[in-house]
C-alpha cells in the first residue's frame, strides 16, 4: 500500500469544492458518467486503430445504489487506468493559489470544474470518501484501488478486479442522503444522460407481478439513454414522423409542433440540433428554458441565452456543439466569438426556413400564423436587424381573417386610407366583439381594419411605424373615425362657446368615478347619423400602459389612469334636445351668474392691463389683492354655474342613459351602476 498527498498548492481543495460547488452539487453525477463514457469511447477508438485485438464485449456504463452501505457506484468497462495513470490524472492538480482561485471562480461553480478538469473531484461535493477501483486494458496491467477521504491524503493499493474498466465508489455524506434515493438518481440520469453515446444502465426494468401484486425487477437492464439523438442523423434520412416522435420524447405532454428546423454545420464551428416551433394555445403558456444545450450528447443546461437569440429562446428543441464547453458561464457566452457566430447562424437558419415555408406553401403558413407571429414579433422587437429578414414572410391579418404581406396590405389601403398629409393610416382592432361598432364605422367608410389580438401585436406597432414610410397605426376606438383618417378640413360644431360649455358641464358632472379611469368631455360635430356619444381611448397613453407590462423601467405608466375621451355629437338630435332642455330649465338661474362672470372677467382684464409692463415690486399690494379676489370670485361663480347645471343633470334620465349606454358599449358599466341602468331603461320604456 502506498500513501501520498494530492498535488495541490491550496491548503485543502476539498472544502473549497464543497463550499463553492454546493449549489450545483447534482452535476457530480453527470461528471462521473461523462468520464465513464469517455473511457468507453477511448476503448472503441483504440480498437478501430487496431491497437486492441481482444473482444471488447458489451460496452456499458452502470450506476448502482447500495442504500445500506451508503454508496453510489459508477462502473464502466472502458480503458481503465494503471497506477501511473492514476497518479497523473487524479493526484496531480495544480492551482495558482487559493486566494486567486476563490476570487476568480467563487461566483461560478460549474466553470471552475470545467476549467480545471475537476470533473472527478466534483464527487467530493456529496461524498465523505471516494474509491477508484480500476484495471487497465493494457496487457499485464494490475488492478489498483485509490482511496481518499476528502483530504489531500490518499492511499493506493493492489486489489483484485476480474474485468477491465473502472468502478467509482462514492460513500455519500450524511448531508447528501438524497443521492441514495432511487427516484433522485433516476431523475438526474434522465436529465443529464438521456442521449449519451454509450448505454447507461441503472437497475432493472420492472413489470407487474400478479402473484406478488406489485412491480418486480426483470433480468433486463434499465437503460436510461434508449432514445436516439435524432440531431446526429442526416436530415435527408429523416421523415416528418421521426421529428414528431423525437419531439414527444423531449416533451411528452406537449402538442404537436408547428414545424422544425434541423441545424447541421461544421464550419466555422461545429453545431447540430433541432429547433421546434411549439403550438401556442395562449400566450400565458409560453415558457423559456425549453431548448436543451448538449456538448457531444452530454446535457449541459437549458439556459441558452447568449447562444440562441433572445426571441428564439421561446422555441423548443436541442442544440449540440463541442465548441461550447461542458460548463458554460454567462461571461464566456458574452465574449466568445464562436458563440456569437452560432447565434447569428441560428437566426439565419430560422429566417431561411420560415421564408422557404412561406414561399413553398403559403396556405399552410397562413394557417399557422397566429401561433407563429409571436416569435416573429418578438424577434423584430428584440433584435434590430431581424426586421430586415422577417419583412418578406411576416403577415397582417384583417378582421375577416384574410392574410397579407406588408407590401400587399399597403397596396390595398393606400388609396382610401391616406390622409391629407400623405400618411397611410393602418387601423387595427384588438377585440372584434368589444370594438364592433368602431370597426363598423371604419368599414362604413370603406376602410380596412387589421386584427391585432396577439400579445406582441400592439408592441410591434412601434417597429412598423419606424420601418414603414409615412405610416401611422391607430386602434379603431382611439378617436372618431373621421379624425383618425383626416381627409380634409374637419367640420366644426356650430354651437357657441356658452352652449359647448353647458353641454360639457352637464355630462362631465354625471360621469361615474371609476377606478384608474379618467374622462375628458368634448363637443364635436360628427354628423346627424352618428351616435350621440362616442368614447375613445388615447392611443399614445394606451400604448405606453401596454408596454409597461412588458418592458422594465416603464412601470410608472402602468400606474397612471386610463385616459378616455367622451365626445358629444352636437349634430345628433338627442344631444341637441338635451342642450335645449338644459338651457330652458337653467336659463333663469344661469342669467345672473353669467352676468356676474362677464363683469368680473372685464374687471380682471382691466386690472391686468393696468399692471402690464410693471415689475412686481412696483405694483401696490392693494392692486395685487384686488386681482386675486377677482380671480377667486370668477372661480366661485363658475363653480356656482357648474352646480346649477349639475343639479339639473342629476335629475335628467336621458343624460344618465346616454352616459351609461356609452360605458356599456365599452365594458365599463357594472355592478350597481348596471342595475340602475336596467331599472331606468324599463322606466323609460313605460313612458
Amino acid at each position: 500500500m502506498a500513501k501520498g498527498n494530492i498535488g495541490v498548492t491550496t491548503e485543502n481543495i476539498f472544502p473549497v469544492i464543497k463550499k463553492f460547488l454546493y449549489s450545483d452539487h447534482e452535476i457530480f453525477l453527470r461528471e462521473m458518467i461523462s468520464n465513464a463514457v469517455d473511457a468507453t469511447q477511448k476503448l472503441k477508438t483504440l480498437q478501430s486503430r487496431g491497437e486492441i485485438n481482444a473482444e471488447l464485449g458489451e460496452l456499458k456504463v452502470r450506476v448502482a445504489l447500495d442504500k445500506d452501505a451508503g454508496t453510489l457506484t459508477i462502473s464502466d468497462n472502458g480503458i481503465g487506468m494503471t497506477e501511473e495513470e492514476i497518479d497523473r490524472y487524479i493526484n496531480q492538480i495544480a492551482f495558482s493559489g487559493v486566494t486567486d482561485f476563490l476570487d476568480k471562480y467563487k461566483d461560478n461553480a460549474s466553470q471552475m470544474i470545467g476549467h480545471f478538469g475537476l470533473g472527478f473531484y466534483s464527487s467530493f461535493m456529496v461524498s465523505d470518501k471516494v474509491d477508484i477501483i480500476t484495471l487497465s486494458y493494457k496487457e499485464g496491467a494490475k488492478a489498483v484501488k485509490w482511496t481518499c477521504d476528502g483530504s489531500p491524503e490518499y492511499e493506493i493499493s493492489d486489489v483484485e478486479k476480474a474485468e477491465r474498466g473502472t468502478d467509482i465508489v462514492l460513500h455519500i455524506s450524511d448531508d447528501c442522503k438524497e443521492f441514495l434515493e432511487q427516484n433522485k438518481i433516476q431523475e438526474l440520469l434522465n436529465k443529464y444522460c438521456k442521449f449519451m453515446s454509450v448505454p447507461v444502465a441503472f437497475g432493472k426494468k420492472q413489470e407487474w407481478s400478479s402473484e406478488e401484486k406489485k412491480m418486480v425487477d426483470t433480468d433486463e437492464d434499465n437503460i436510461i439513454n434508449g432514445a436516439e439523438p435524432l440531431w446526429t442523423k442526416t436530415p435527408s434520412a429523416l421523415k416528418d414522423e421521426d421529428y414528431k416522435t423525437f419531439y414527444r420524447t423531449l416533451y411528452p405532454m406537449s402538442d404537436e409542433p408547428l414545424f422544425w428546423i434541423h441545424l447541421n454545420v461544421d464550419y466555422p464551428f461545429n453545431l447540430t440540433g433541432i429547433l421546434y416551433f411549439p403550438k401556442v394555445k395562449s400566450n400565458l403558456e409560453l415558457q423559456r428554458n425549453k431548448i436543451q444545450l448538449y456538448c457531444n450528447q452530454v446535457y449541459v443546461t437549458d439556459q441558452v441565452e447568449g447562444i440562441v437569440p433572445e426571441f428564439l429562446t421561446l422555441l423548443h428543441g436541442v442544440i449540440d456543439s463541442p465548441d461550447i464547453p461542458l460548463n458554460v458561464s454567462r461571461s464566456y457566452l458574452q465574449s466568445d466569438a464562436n458563440v456569437k457566430k452560432i447565434s447569428t447562424y441560428i437566426t439565419k437558419k430560422v429566417s431561411d426556413r420560415l421564408k422557404a415555408i412561406f414561399t413553398d406553401n403559403r396556405k399552410e403558413y397562413e394557417e399557422k400564423w397566429d401561433s407563429l407571429k409571436l416569435f416573429i414579433n418578438y424577434g423584430m422587437l428584440s433584435q434590430q436587424d431581424f426586421y430586415d429578414r422577417a419583412k418578406d414572410f411576416s403577415l397582417f391579418k384583417d378582421i375577416d381573417g384574410k392574410y397579407f404581406t406588408f407590401d400587399e396590405y399597403k397596396n390595398l389601403i393606400k388609396t382610401e386610407q391616406t390622409d391629407k398629409d400623405g400618411n397611410v393610416i393602418y387601423l387595427y382592432a384588438t377585440d372584434k366583439e368589444a370594438q364592433y361598432s368602431y370597426i363598423k364605422s371604419a368599414q362604413d367608410k370603406g376602410y380596412s381594419v387589421l386584427m391585432f389580438d396577439g400579445e406582441l401585436d400592439v408592441p410591434a406597432v412601434q417597429v412598423f411605424e419606424q420601418k414603414f414610410e409615412k405610416a401611422r397605426f391607430s386602434r379603431v376606438d382611439s378617436d372618431i373615425i373621421d379624425r383618425l383618417i383626416v381627409k380634409d378640413d374637419q367640420k366644426k360644431t356650430t354651437l357657441s362657446q356658452s352652449e359647448t360649455d353647458n353641454l360639457s358641464a352637464v355630462f362631465q358632472s354625471q360621469l361615474p368615478q371609476l377606478d384608474k379611469k379618467q374622462f375628458v368631455v368634448e363637443v364635436d360635430a360628427l354628423g346627424e347619423t352618428q351616435k350621440p356619444i362616442i368614447i375613445t381611448q388615447n392611443e399614445w397613453m394606451r400604448r405606453m400602459k401596454e408596454m409597461s407590462q412588458l418592458q422594465a423601467g416603464m412601470s410608472f405608466y402602468g400606474e397612471m389612469p386610463d385616459s378616455y375621451g367622451m365626445v358629444l355629437n352636437s349634430d345628433n338630435a338627442i344631444i341637441a334636445d338635451v342642450l335645449k332642455q338644459t338651457e330652458d330649465a337653467c336659463a333663469e338661474q344661469l342669467k345672473p351668474i353669467d352676468s356676474e362672470i362677464k363683469g368680473l372677467e372685464a374687471r380682471k382684464a382691466a386690472i391686468e392691463q393696468s399692471q402690464q409692463g410693471k415689475n412686481d415690486a412696483d405694483i401696490p399690494q392693494d392692486e395685487k389683492d384686488d386681482l386675486k379676489k377677482t380671480k377667486d370670485d370668477i372661480t366661485a361663480q363658475k363653480d356656482a354655474r357648474k352646480k346649477v347645471l349639475a343639479d339639473y343633470a342629476a335629475k335628467n334620465d336621458v343624460v344618465h342613459q346616454l352616459i351609461d349606454l356609452a360605458l356599456l358599449q365599452n365594458g365599463m358599466l357594472r355592478g350597481e351602476a348596471l342595475d340602475k341602468f336596467l331599472s331606468r331603461s324599463i322606466d323609460l320604456l313605460k313612458k
